[in-house]
């Protein structure tokens, strides 16, 4: 078996608003109780063990959740590039509330079909979901048998459960990931995929 522990990043000030912050955005690192988030998911990962190699997205929020991680479990980081957020185009910055406001035909085309754009251009979730299987199926082929700790966004991690339980596209919209929260997804050397654990956020503090 491979394993793939999926994390998700630790909130940023945009997190609690629930604003999109995609690819195109802004790149925001982590708030002050991001940062408490991702040492206690690192403190869990320790707790956990096994982890043989960490990989990220390359925005702020992840390489800073994985750093942290990486240090508690004493291993390197690699950047995967194909595991950023999606491009939210015009969205970037607003809650669903705001774009609805705004773009409502243009957002009920997005969520109707995985080949719309969002407003003023940005990434299909379809082009998305092309660039995070590529991903999946290097890091099955690089380490086969073995547990790599995988920090992404919403997006992309729902992406990936997505794909491992063959569900359609809407389901990416069906399922909640928490900031700093733990799913576990493991692979045959067939290639078939069996979730385990998922958004599991025991190990987060209360905040202050």
């Amino acid at each position: 078996m491979t394993t793939l522990v999926l994390l998700r990043h630790g909130e940023t000030l945009l997190t609690p608003e629930r604003r999109l912050s995609g690819s195109g955005g802004s790149n925001p690192g982590l708030s002050p109780e991001g940062r408490r988030q991702a040492q206690a998911a690192a403190d869990a990962l320790a707790r956990r063990g096994g982890i043989d190699a960490v990989v990220t997205s390359p925005m702020r929020r992840c390489a800073e959740t994985a750093r942290a991680a990486a240090a508690r479990l004493g291993l390197g980081v690699r950047a995967e590039p194909d595991l950023r957020e999606a491009d939210f185009g015009a969205w970037e910055g607003l809650t669903f509330a705001e774009v609805r406001a705004r773009h409502p035909e243009d957002l009920d085309a997005w969520l109707a079909s995985s080949e719309h754009r969002p407003t003023g251009g940005g990434e299909t979730m379809q082009e998305v979901t092309r660039r995070v299987a590529a991903v999946r199926d290097g890091l099955l082929s690089r380490h086969a048998g073995a547990t790599v700790l995988v920090v992404s966004h919403v997006g992309p991690l729902r992406t990936l459960i997505r794909l491992a339980l063959q569900a359609p596209p809407h389901t990416l919209f069906r399922l909640d990931l928490g900031a700093a929260s733990l799913t576990t997804l493991t692979y045959t050397p067939s290639g078939t995929a069996t979730l385990h654990t998922l958004n599991d956020t025991h190990h987060l503090p209360t905040a202050p």
